[in-house]
């Protein structure tokens, strides 16, 4: 957590890497851009990486396999670019026939020539100083015709020229000094810019919003906490509903045939349970909601009265899996409450299938096999009166807001899981003040335990059996989303040690290895320019990743480095040419 304004670009960051020329020959405007239509988002091209997760069913796998199982070893950096930012650079590269456009901390979109990574333009919004940032990221700029959106801290939806990065509009979804903030990237479906509010722990109301792409008009809100009247509203008593949380900070899926846009949603406020009786309904769910109405048509609450700070605000993928005999139309979610849930979309909302533990877990003791209703051990429940008792997952969870990916090719889900990781915390009564947190906890006296001989855990699962496939171990957390590929292979960042890795998806042998200038929060992501496949990602350690490791450090837990060092760059590999291919 930290006060942050406009932060400037550091000479010491930009000569890490020997990075690309600023002054390319036609800087300042994108040549020949290709508008980004519904059928190009419904069916991108395989080169192009147009949505958060490359589709909208949430895959987050690429059909490219130029680069394999077999020639991965062959992966070499062909490219950098410094952002000049410090904090965590967690936004996907998004490419579009050529040119790549980057988010960064501090509200920052930078244009790439995908090729050279020579700069195009950049485009900066200036920040409040007096804004309070407690995730200062940005998840990425979501794509329409000729129009970027990006979404800010400071509440912003900012319209940009695509060509020019000149902003077109700028509208104000929520007031950032009561606690509101954005840091995910926009969904867009039919020219609808769908974007959630975070700040749960502010106490503030969760929504989805929608705007205009042309002119940045609202469309509908939609709140994730009902009013008195509305469904689900008597899961909460009194005034709750007022300040009870539910953020929406992470880009929904959305299924272009049934027409509803999945989001999921986060937890309760304040913490402890008995401060909110009652369900809460719609915290840690998932939502199904109609873009063209805001009307939301289905849900399914992974867990009630939520008490342990599990947001589940990855939304679900959508997968065709084969259960008891039929083919349904599966929601997978790998929940922070360390559930590894399936669900099934249904004409008439979601219905439960399966829940089981994907790591340690010591709070939900059974599920209930028609509804997916858990049970809870009742002295593992932080509240108000008895205070926390040590819980597994800690407030971190099983999996973060990291996404998972599922491979068209092998049929597997990947997990970036975190195991073995119990905590604790100090229940602290505080009032409602708006733009302070309101948490009712010590967050000076948040504990992590651990309770195995490691932590992170890159995790492969056959849905159709249900069973793990396999697992590769990490001493510490495991923190950022996962890449697979039609080459047979699973990327992911994450750890401390500054590495980005290739598996085989099949074995889950590591191929290939290569250490960056710092740790690996970002997205992979892999495109393809004129015939070459390549391999993408920011590295750029902070926010949430380096807390956990501030919290291992502070817990005794021995080879942590808290030193991880700072500063966003982009890299960029592909295979290594032979002098022929020179």
């Amino acid at each position: 957590m930290q006060r942050t304004a406009l932060t400037k670009a550091s000479a010491l960051v930009a000569g890490l890497l020997c990075s690309t020329a600023l002054t390319p020959a036609k800087a300042g405007e994108v040549q020949n851009y290709s508008p980004v239509t519904q059928q190009r988002l419904e069916n991108p091209e395989p080169g192009n990486w147009l949505l958060y997760r490359r589709t909208y069913d949430g895959h987050l796998f690429s059909p490219l396999n130029q680069i394999n199982n077999t020639n991965v070893k062959d992966l070499v950096p062909v490219w950098t670019f410094s952002t000049g930012v410090n904090e965590g650079h967690e936004s996907p590269p998004m490419v579009n026939n050529g040119v790549m456009f980057i988010t960064t901390p501090q509200a920052q979109v930078i244009a790439l020539d995908a090729k050279s990574g020579e700069l195009i333009w950049r485009y900066k919004h200036p920040l409040p100083e007096e804004l309070f940032q407690l995730h200062p990221t940005n998840r990425g700029v979501a794509f329409w015709q000729d129009r970027l959106f990006l979404a800010t801290t400071d509440c912003m939806l900012i319209a940009l020229d695509a060509k020019t990065g000149k902003e077109l509009w700028v509208k104000k979804v929520q007031d950032f000094r009561k606690g509101q903030y954005m840091t995910l990237e926009p969904l867009v479906v039919d020219g609808k810019v769908m974007v959630g509010g975070s700040g749960g722990e502010f106490g503030i109301r969760g929504y989805v919003a929608a705007f205009d792409a042309n002119d940045g008009k609202e469309l509908w809100r939609t709140f994730t906490i009902p009013a008195p009247g509305e469904p689900g509203s008597d899961t909460w008593q009194g005034d709750d509903w007022k300040n009870g949380g539910g953020s929406v900070w992470l880009t929904g899926n959305y299924d272009p045939k049934r027409k509803i846009a999945y989001w999921g949603v986060g937890n309760a406020a304040p913490w402890p349970g008995d401060a909110h009786p009652g369900d809460n309904l719609y915290t840690s769910s998932v939502i199904a909601l109609d873009p063209d109405t805001g009307k939301i048509v289905g849900y399914h609450q992974y867990h009630y009265n939520d008490s342990w700070d599990w947001d589940e605000v990855d939304p679900p993928l959508l997968v065709q899996l084969q259960h008891n005999g039929r083919s349904i139309n599966s929601l997978v979610h790998p929940g922070r409450d360390g559930i590894l849930w399936v669900l099934e979309q249904k004409d008439n909302g979601i219905e439960f299938v399966s829940g089981q533990p994907y790591v340690l877990h010591t709070i939900i003791t059974s599920i209930d096999e028609k509804t997916g209703r858990p049970t809870y051990d009742p002295k593992r429940k932080p509240s108000l009166k008895e205070g926390a008792a040590e819980f597994c997952p800690s407030l971190w969870g099983g999996k973060d807001w990291p996404s998972p990916s599922y491979s068209d090719s092998t049929k597997m889900l990947y997990v970036p899981a975190i195991n073995n990781m119990c905590g604790t915390f100090a229940v602290k009564k505080t009032p409602y003040e708006p733009g302070q947190l309101y948490t009712d906890a010590d967050l000076s006296k948040l504990g992590l335990v651990v309770r195995g001989d490691h932590l992170g855990e890159l995790q492969a699962w056959d849905l159709s059996t249900g069973k793990q496939a396999w697992v590769h171990k990490f001493p510490a957390q495991l923190f950022a989303s996962v890449l697979s590929t039609a080459g047979n292979l699973v990327f992911v960042g994450g750890t401390n040690d500054r590495y980005l890795r290739a598996f085989d998806a099949k074995t889950g042998d590591l191929l290939w290895q290569q250490r960056t200038n710092s740790g690996i929060t970002g997205m992979p992501v892999s495109y393809e320019v004129d015939g070459t496949q390549y391999i993408a990602v920011q590295s750029g350690w902070g926010v949430d990743a380096q807390r956990i490791q501030d919290s291992l450090t502070k817990a005794g837990l021995k080879g942590i480095n808290p030193d991880v060092p700072q500063g966003g760059v982009v890299w960029v590999f592909a295979l290594r040419r032979s002098e022929a291919q020179r």
